[in-house]
């Protein structure tokens, strides 16, 4: 079923490649986890989404993926910038907590929705202030290979030495410095810089600063590029498999990485760059900092006046995996919708797979032409797989075996149709892509099953007892609750409403 080789595109090279590991058939993955200062939001979503398919999928290719997501928690400061002020102190002071509090506070709350969107922990899961002594190492190094300076208690990278000295700064973004230099000017608070485009390892904390190190530059703390570098190179070695990120990372966090990286290790971090586009709103990047976004939490119950309406945890995946997450995905309420509706059938389609057995029967030929349509889709639900993770074609295929599942459980299809392995075939895959790829589970209540199971008991009886206003009374209030009753030919069961 897996007979093509995976291709990955790469934002380096601008292509796609054969996924080729260091070391098969182990993986290392690093991928940019969160700034915790405030609840995750969909863009958030996307970005784990994203890669918790890659993890499931390379783990599904018996690949033994390590899989490491940081946790910021110091030195990001606003506007993604050198100065200003650190966003999780800053929360800090308006809600009159300490910082790690407010770090520990978000971090439990992003986990928590994480869990909801049945996303897989990561391997690792590192926090920058855990590993401070580590990037203050990485500094030394840098300023030995003669690649930074202090000044007045402050560390810089220098760009246009490491330009002139290893390899060009904007390799993975396509910047070009001579264009940043000129397109820069000199702001309040960095003429210590010798360049604008320089950027800080370490800053020297000014006295109303409350994250605050020993160093021997200053107390201070390290620049936000500084923590991904010395952590992805302590738990995955100098050079790795795959590095991912959010689009908006590639420049500066990502082209700062890799400068790092090669002025300390003298090699890329990364065989492989991976970066999920963005969630936009009316065309708009979704964030924090654009005062524009929808937090997960509020998503799940409703509470936004953009928002028609609660929208499951499932319904929120299946809507980041309908879109190849290279694209933009425009958020709004009709497409979370049809999210709605397309998740339920596939997860109606898992629990009708889940009663289909296999008959055979010495009058009922095999069907070729049928065999054909179902292999075909089934490689085909692969190969967008292969093709840089492509969930939105793979959807498109697993819905065309749903057709297939449903022909078989309405009776219009018969199993021996399909010959045995054919029919094993097609129930394991819709299986494994919608429970072990996708991720998605079936959302239901505690008891639900024993309860619609009493509740259909009722229904067939009022039926057979001809009372059709119960049977009218019955189907109303379950479609109340989105359960549909289907009245079948010798029996009676029930499905999601779609």
């Amino acid at each position: 079923m897996q007979s093509k080789k995976l291709k990955i595109y790469n934002t380096l090279t601008r292509e796609k490649e054969i996924f080729e590991p260091i070391n098969p058939p182990n993986v290392g993955m690093y991928v940019c986890g969160p700034t915790v200062y405030g609840d995750a939001h969909l863009g958030h979503a996307r970005a784990a989404v994203s890669f918790d398919i890659v993890f499931r999928y390379l783990t599904f290719l018996n690949y033994k993926v390590r899989y490491v997501r940081n946790i910021t928690d110091v030195g990001h400061l606003e506007a993604d910038a050198d100065e200003g002020e650190d966003k999780i102190a800053k929360k800090a002071k308006l809600e009159q907590l300490e910082p790690m509090e407010v770090a520990q506070q978000y971090a439990s709350s992003y986990h928590r929705d994480m869990e909801l969107l049945n996303t897989f922990k990561p391997s690792i899961e590192p926090r920058a202030t855990g590993h401070i002594p580590e990037q203050i190492k990485l500094i030394e190094e840098i300023i030995e290979n003669g690649l930074a300076y202090e000044v007045n208690g402050s560390v810089y990278f220098d760009v246009l030495k490491y330009n002139a000295q290893e390899k060009q700064y904007g390799v993975l973004s396509g910047r070009v410095v001579e264009e940043l230099m000129s397109g820069s000017r000199e702001l309040d608070g960095q003429s210590e810089k010798r360049n604008p485009v320089d950027f800080a390892l370490w800053k020297k904390a000014s006295p109303e600063h409350l994250m605050r190190w020993e160093s021997k530059w200053s107390v201070g703390f390290p620049g936000w590029h500084l923590e991904c570098t010395a952590m992805s190179s302590k738990y995955l070695g100098d050079q790795f498999d795959i590095h991912g990120g959010g689009m908006d990372l590639m420049f500066p966090h990502h082209e700062c990485e890799i400068a790092q990286s090669n002025a300390s290790h003298h090699t890329d971090p990364a065989k492989y760059w991976m970066h999920n586009n963005m969630i936009t709103i009316n065309g708009q990047k979704m964030g924090k900092s654009l005062g524009n976004f929808i937090t997960l939490q509020q998503l799940f119950n409703g509470d936004h006046d953009k928002l028609e309406q609660a929208y499951s945890p499932m319904t929120v995946r299946y809507f980041i995996l309908t879109a190849h997450y290279r694209s933009t995905l425009d958020f709004s309420n009709g497409a979370l919708q049809a999210a709605q509706k397309g998740y339920k059938k596939l997860i109606n389609g898992l629990r009708i797979a889940s009663q289909l057995k296999y008959e055979a029967d010495p009058e009922v030929l095999v069907d070729e032409k049928l065999v054909s349509q179902i292999e075909k889709s089934i490689e085909a639900a692969f190969a967008a797989m292969n093709d840089d993770f492509n969930t939105a074609q793979a959807i498109g295929h697993l819905f065309n075996l749903l057709k297939k599942i449903n022909s078989l459980y309405t009776g219009q299809l018969k199993p021996a149709q399909l010959g045995k392995d054919v029919f094993d075939k097609l129930i394991q895959t819709f299986n494994v892509f919608i429970t072990e790829i996708l991720g998605l589970l079936e959302e239901k209540g505690d008891n639900q099953e024993a309860l619609l199971k009493v509740i259909i008991d009722l229904y067939s009886k009022a039926k057979t007892a001809r009372d059709y206003q119960k049977v009218d009374e019955i189907r109303a209030a379950l479609k109340d609750m989105g359960v549909i009753i289907k009245d079948m030919k010798h029996s009676v069961d029930w499905a999601y409403e779609e």
